[in-house]
């Protein structure tokens, strides 16, 4: 729905928005968010056609557009959400033909030039009359209606895009370069397109053929500003194409691992160098360049996602997006339907993730966690054969539990059954009936005592929290009787959660809209919590055991001091959709992480401020579209979040971090199938030779698996001190709840989880750079004939020289001088036979050869280029084997009798190089 019979660009961005054309009645400037994936707010109609728009360089919310009535409009857009103002804040009207083109200036504030069909103006927003215009030129010049000028980064140089008729209904559009001292003739040839855009900084000029992405035309193109890029992931370049029914976010990234800077010069600023009247003075400030490494603030709407609106008012229409490695696609088609999605299948990579979308910072420090691997253990470790299990948990349960040492599984049988497996018995469990914990009614929340291993605490249906206690050794037969019974809520109970330094401390929440604290020592309830208004989604302790927040359904997040007040201390926005959420604390109880939905049912990631709930969220991140809640388990050694949801075959992993951008996504974890849950070990049970960073068991269909969490390190002999930190004993209780309810507080103690043989990785020693193929000069170096003959020659004078080297007999051990002696005598004549007939051979050989050759030299009358058809040998050849300056007898006898003496047999020369050598000598002396 984009218009296309203008002749200014149809689409304008700013760092924050997006804003296109539209030819529909009520429609003319549509401008987008281009952080919130949501449908459009607010439209701004304009009476006529707009014909051209542009966001000013210094404020993302100020557009201003022209139209065909002759009006130009400055529109002030409001943050989303916010009601949108119904009329333009500024107002211009030349009434000087119809209006062209619109463009602020780069460097004064509020001054615009107007194009129309008469000449150009120039307009301070601030005043009704225009400060300046010029008449519509010669004939002979470049008409201003019909073209468009662009400064690109030499102040010399100017982009002229121009569009000329053809007699034969043909339109075509050129792109011509000129300079500005002799614009008689442009430098260039001409380039065919629809559409040209250039951004500052980089030097980069952007050409918008018929088809950019995509099968569709295009209608325009826009470069989103350099500040606004994801530099963290080398983008160096992200344009916008329009086209009929789609906005297609187009990003190009150079292939590097980390921040480059001479990929970011830096780049023009949001501040502006000088007014409309000190330019119009004559002013010529520039505008101040600021790093591209300036971070984006992230609030509690902005997201690294766009989108945009969908034109039809039919109730089917839908919004959909596709991110495809590094771009996004938006369908606002009237009738069009998202894609298929599948889940990738096996254990794949991130960039197999098909529609997986990582929120990165656009300055934010990468994550040494960023190639984290999820990895299923070997099938000796799996529990198999698991049947009869429930699919009908709360969504406030997590669906299983476990420890380090034994697991609780619900069962779909009366009476709320839960099983008890040991994880120290992997293996193919027994088709028949387990032994079960048997709670009488409906099973609503479970878990372990975190410092006992065999204490299951279990939440059900009438209100009451059953304790029981787990024989050494596991379950051989079914429990009815539990070790002690809460009572205290009316009505049915949420989850509980138990203290994470005070032994017998256990909270839990109900449906009565109460959170109450219990001692299961004395089996007596010593808090009850007031202020919530609906159902408690979730609820965490702080990690030094103070505070306790929750998160409810009316939109709360909430924190309480149990031991002062029963009353929230304090209150602030939370998830604003109403399907589940998920609280836990980070950052060492610096910030909530919150997992819920927006108001589109999508799951999102909040992070609060434990200190100021009330101003919102810091920060948020998407996840994706899917019923079940995102279950979050946090790691203070390593500031990871790790989040799954039951039905999931994704596990999302992000390191939490106290400064922007606060959410740093790792590379996922895909299962090939769907997950009931996923429950973490105790630190003590990773792998830390392998690098192992946290274990976790996945409850699958019938099988419970050990999932590994690895980080890829090359020198995993050394103990990796940087990823394992000395970590909590949270598995030993600091203190008892006695002691905490009289005001006492208490942190547990830290263990080094290195072994004994290995050394820190910080202390190793540093590796010499070894350089793994030799230089290129090494294999690009030519040899010439020469320089190998001399090789050659100079192998073979020191093989014949080396006179030291021990013959092969005198290596011989352990025989009788006798014995020896005969066998050597016998050697001897044999060799001599076997001599004798080889020498007689090779005589007659060299000379029929020689023979030969002389008759072939005879023939050609070149006595140097003849070889012996036997030897192939020529006399340059020979008289460099036998290591001669001048051809004259005399030499060639001193030098064949010394060579011929060195490789005497009695000297531990050879019969063979002797033949050679006197070979050669024949050869030379025939010649």
């Amino acid at each position: 729905g984009s218009s296309f019979c203008s002749q200014g660009n149809q689409i304008k961005s700013s760092c924050s928005l997006v804003a296109f054309v539209s030819d529909q009645a009520g429609k003319g400037a549509v401008p987008a968010n281009l952080a919130v994936p949501a449908p459009l707010a607010y439209r701004h109609a304009c009476s006529a056609l707009v014909t051209d728009l542009d966001f000013s360089p210094f404020d993302d919310c100020l557009l201003a557009t022209c139209s065909a009535d002759e009006t130009v409009k400055v529109w002030r857009i409001c943050e989303p959400g916010q009601e949108q103002p119904a009329s333009a804040e500024v107002s211009l009207m030349p009434r000087d033909g119809k209006l062209e083109q619109v463009l602020f200036h780069p460097a004064a504030a509020g001054l615009l030039a107007v194009a129309s069909s008469r000449g150009l103006h120039l307009w301070d927003t601030g005043r009704d009359t225009a400060l300046a215009g010029t008449p519509k030129p010669p004939h002979q010049a470049p008409s201003t209606s019909g073209s468009l000028i662009y400064l690109i980064p030499s102040p010399d140089i100017v982009l002229h895009f121009e569009a000329t008729h053809i007699f034969v209904c043909h339109r075509q559009q050129e792109v011509k370069l000129w300079d500005t001292r002799s614009l008689n003739s442009s430098l260039s040839s001409p380039l065919c397109c629809i559409g040209v855009c250039a951004g500052g900084g980089g030097g980069l000029l952007v050409l918008g053929g018929t088809q950019c992405v995509g099968d569709a035309p295009t209608r325009g193109v826009a470069m989103v500003p350099k500040l606004a890029l994801d530099i963290g992931v080398c983008e160096v370049l992200r344009v916008m194409q329009l086209t009929e029914n789609f906005i297609i976010p187009i990003s190009y990234h150079v292939p590097r691992k980390d921040f480059h800077a001479d990929l970011y010069p830096d780049t023009l600023g949001h501040m502006a160098a000088m007014t409309a009247d000190e330019w119009w003075a004559g002013a010529n400030k520039q505008v101040l360049a600021v790093p591209c490494t300036v971070p984006l603030t992230l609030g509690p709407h902005s997201h690294s996602r766009f989108y945009t609106d969908t034109f039809s008012t039919s109730p089917k229409s839908q919004d959909w997006f596709h991110s495809p490695g590094c771009s996004l696609l938006f369908t606002i088609g009237a009738e069009s339907e998202p894609p298929p999605r599948q889940e990738a299948k096996g254990q794949s990579s991130e960039s197999q993730s098909g529609c997986s979308y990582s929120p990165s910072c656009p300055a934010g420090p990468s994550s040494k966690f960023r190639h984290i691997q999820g990895t299923v253990l070997h099938r000796d470790t799996h529990i198999t054969n698991l049947r009869g299990m429930s699919l009908t948990t709360p969504g406030e349960c997590d669906g299983f539990c476990a420890n380090g040492q034994r697991m609780a599984v619900p069962l779909a049988i009366s009476g709320g059954q839960i099983a008890v497996l040991e994880l120290s018995q992997p293996g193919k469990l027994p088709d028949t009936a387990l032994p079960t914990i048997q709670n009488s009614v409906n099973v609503a929340d479970f878990c372990w005592d975190p410092f006992d291993s065999s204490k299951l605490v279990v939440a059900g249906d009438d209100a009451k929290i059953r304790m029981w206690k787990i024989p050494e050794g596991g379950l051989v037969e079914t429990l009815t009787e539990p070790a002690c019974i809460l009572q205290g809520h009316t009505e049915k109970i949420y989850s509980i959660k138990f203290h994470p330094h005070a032994s017998g401390l256990l909270a839990s929440s109900s449906y009565d809209m109460t959170v109450r604290l219990w001692d299961l020592e004395n089996g007596v309830e010593v808090k009850k919590l007031h202020g919530h208004q609906d159902q408690i989604f979730g609820m965490a302790w702080s990690p030094n055991g103070k505070l306790l927040a929750t998160v409810c359904k009316d939109g709360k997040v909430r924190l309480y001091d149990p031991r002062k007040s029963a009353e929230p201390i304090q209150e602030g926005p939370g998830p604003e959709g109403h399907r589940g959420g998920r609280i836990v604390w980070v950052c060492d109880g610096q910030y909530l992480l919150v997992s819920g939905f927006d108001c589109r049912s999508e799951r999102q990631l909040y992070l609060f401020s434990a200190t100021s709930l009330a101003s919102g969220a810091v920060a948020s991140a998407p996840a994706d579209v899917a019923p079940s809640t995102l279950i979050p388990f946090y790691d203070p050694d390593t500031s990871l979040a790790i989040l799954t949801g039951k039905g999931d075959t994704r596990v999302y992993i992000f390191e939490i971090t106290p400064e922007v951008p606060h959410f740093i996504e790792c590379s996922s974890f895909h299962a090939s199938e769907p997950h009931k849950g996923l429950c973490f070990l105790p630190k003590t049970q990773c792998n830390v030779r392998d690098v192992e960073v946290a274990r976790a068991v996945r409850l699958g269909k019938t099988t419970i698996e050990p999932v590994a969490f690895k980080v890829p390190r090359v020198r995993k002999e050394f103990f990796q001190d940087d990823v394992f930190p000395d970590t909590a004993v949270w598995w030993e209780p600091a203190l008892s709840a006695a002691a905490w309810l009289s005001g006492s507080d208490g942190q547990h103690r830290k263990i080094s989880l290195r072994p004994t043989d290995m050394t820190l990785v910080s202390e190793a020693p540093k590796e010499a750079p070894v350089r793994k193929y030799l230089p290129s000069s090494v294999y690009l170096e030519e040899k010439t004939d020469e320089q190998k003959k001399e090789e050659l020659l100079s192998a073979m004078v020191a093989k014949l020289g080396n006179r030291e080297d021990p013959l092969p007999q005198e290596l011989f051990e352990g025989v009788d001088e006798e014995e020896w002696a005969k066998y050597l005598a016998q050697i001897v004549i044999m060799g001599v036979q076997v001599v004798g007939r080889a020498f007689a051979r090779a005589l007659r050989q060299e000379f029929a050869a020689s023979q030969a050759a002389a008759e072939a030299r005879g023939r050609a009358g070149t006595q140097s280029a003849a070889a012996s058809s036997f030897t192939g040998m020529t006399l340059q050849e020979a008289q460099q084997i036998l290591n001669l300056s001048t051809l004259t007898p005399e030499e060639i006898q001193k030098n064949y009798e010394h060579l011929f003496k060195v490789n005497d047999k009695a000297a531990g020369g050879s019969f063979y190089l002797q033949s050679k050598v006197s070979k050669h000598e024949t050869f030379l002396i025939k010649s």
